[in-house]
């Protein structure tokens, strides 16, 4: 490090422009890489090899700062001191500082702010904040997020994990990636207390083991035919965008966010982006949807009062019906024991017990993810036909209002008819 320096000034930094090493003395540089990049690197010999510690990019650290940063390095050197280990060590402790008081609901704000813009349904970071201030605010919300041990999740769990086994579910895996989170930040180490197999499996019964789990509550297939009867009878864009969700088994946000452009009347088709799909990540493109001659008839309706590009609009310009318009409904019509959401399980549960159809045509109804082989004949046309005349079955069950002892399986009917269908295989 002997010789010249400070051989740097203001207006050689500045027209320092070509790759390469420019030395201003007693082993400091600044750096100007292939790409242009700029940044100040102190040059030092420790144990007998060399050793290059960054000091900053030129934006953030003008060449004064530089030298003082050098001659900082320097003196560690002096006293016979790793300069790049005692700033590592510098760092660690500041963490450490840091970590105490970072508690966990700073953590949870930040990862759900984090997240937020990647969350396609608004009140997703909303029932994340909900169900933390309702169960574990009280208990870890000033606590330092590194203090945070299983002992303290079991507490949170302990009370609902029985009792709101869904709830619980839920809630013990937000806790999780909370914590991750924070020690990928450095605010904790260790393991992770929230994690099933390594924290918690030893101490509460699987989720699958509960007898009591959690559903939305879903009207039964046998009852569906009066309830679509008594929905006709209800007058507003709700009502229709409901009887719409039911006969499509679409989820609440695909069927209020509906566009005409994803709309072919033509073809009996509506086709919704992946990007407005749960599972979204993977699909390779949008989820088509058969639609019945009644689904139809609903969109040949709300056609006749266009007024912009969603099929359901609210009654505020340029917006589509709110989440909380299908709970309006069920409430007006005494039904609020039931969901909107529901409506999925009760498809589900008659394409299960009052028809033939295979499992992985009802799952693609409701476009769940399965395997690779489905889905690639799904993607030549085959599924969507058989889905189409599962789904037009579907409309049939609900405009009859079912009579006891009355109700005789699809599939049963086809073959008192003469034969069963092999399509449907």
């Amino acid at each position: 490090m002997a010789g010249k320096v400070d051989r740097l000034n203001a207006l050689t930094v500045k027209r320092a422009m070509a790759p390469g090493l420019y030395a201003d003395g007693a082993g400091l540089y600044l750096q100007v890489t292939a790409s242009g990049a700029r940044s100040w690197i102190f040059r030092f010999r420790w144990h007998g090899g060399r050793r290059d510690m960054g000091l900053g990019s030129l934006d953030a650290v003008p060449l004064a700062k530089a030298r003082q940063k050098a001659a900082e390095a320097r003196q560690a050197l002096a006293d016979r001191i790793d300069p790049i280990a005692a700033r590592n060590a510098a760092k660690a402790a500041e963490t450490a500082e840091l970590a105490k008081s970072k508690t966990f609901k700073d953590a949870a704000n930040d990862y759900i702010s984090a997240r937020k813009a990647a969350w396609t349904n608004p009140k997703h970071a909303a029932q994340w904040e909900s169900t933390l201030a309702t169960y574990a605010y009280p208990i870890i919300e000033k606590l330092a997020v590194g203090d945070i041990d299983v002992g303290h999740v079991t507490r949170i769990l302990r009370p609902i994990w029985a009792e709101k086994p869904e709830t619980a579910r839920r809630l013990r895996g937000r806790i999780e990636a909370i914590l991750d989170s924070a020690k990928a930040h450095g605010w904790r180490t260790g393991d992770n207390p929230a994690r099933w197999r390594e924290s918690l499996k030893s101490i509460f019964p699987a989720y699958t083991e509960l007898s009591s789990v959690e559903h939305h509550p879903a009207l039964p297939y046998s009852e569906i035919g009066a309830f679509v009867a008594e929905l006709r009878k209800q007058a507003g864009v709700a009502p229709r965008a409901l009887e719409f969700l039911i006969l499509t088994a679409a989820r609440t946000s695909e069927t209020t966010g509906a566009r005409w452009s994803e709309i072919d009347m033509a073809k009996g088709e509506w086709r919704i982006p992946k990007e407005r799909m749960k599972t979204r990540k993977k699909m390779k493109g949008p989820h088509r949807v058969p639609l019945s001659a009644r689904s139809l008839e609903i969109l040949r309706d709300m056609a006749r009062g266009r007024t912009g590009e969603f099929v359901f609009p609210s009654r505020k310009r340029d917006k589509h019906l709110s989440n909380g318009a299908f709970l309006a409904v069920l409430d007006r019509m005494g039904r609020g024991e039931i969901t909107a959401h529901g409506f999925r399980s009760t498809f589900r549960d008659w394409a299960a017990e009052q028809t033939n159809y295979p499992r992985d045509v009802a799952e693609m109804a409701l476009a769940h993810a399965i395997g690779d082989k489905v889905e690639a004949a799904y993607r030549r046309g085959d599924l969507f036909a058989k889905r189409a005349r599962m789904m037009a079955d579907w409309a049939k069950h609900c405009d009859t209002v079912a009579k006891a002892g009355n109700v005789v399986a699809i599939g049963v009917a086809r073959q008192r008819k003469g034969g069963f269908d092999e399509s449907l295989r």
